[in-house]
């Protein structure tokens, strides 16, 4: 089996499988995507506009950070009229956390 595929298969120890970690990791390792992390999670959800408002850069900056994070499965978007309303994904924000506690 090659090691890339192991490597990325989920084991009890760890939850997620190790490109997954990775791939959350690098996510989180940028200032701006935590800020938008802590924001989603005080206010549960709300729309790129509202995190412009409390971040100071452009809204296509803020859109790029959050879709990386979509792309790591730490948020998700749900289309709401002309927008798109952002939370944190609970489910994967935990496993997260879990598999960095498995360390």
């Amino acid at each position: 089996m090659p090691a890339q595929t192991k490597a990325s298969t989920p084991s009890p120890e760890q939850p997620l499988g190790y490109d997954t970690l990775a791939q959350m990791s690098k996510a989180l390792g940028h200032p701006a995507r935590i800020r938008i992390i802590e924001h989603l999670r005080t206010v549960d959800r709300c729309i790129c506009g509202q995190i412009v408002n409390i971040l100071p850069l452009a809204q296509s900056t803020v859109s790029q950070h959050l879709k990386i994070l979509k792309q790591a499965r730490l948020i998700r978007g749900q289309i709401e009229g002309p927008a798109i309303c952002y939370c944190i994904d609970q489910d994967m924000l935990e496993k997260y956390k879990q598999a960095i506690a498995a360390l």
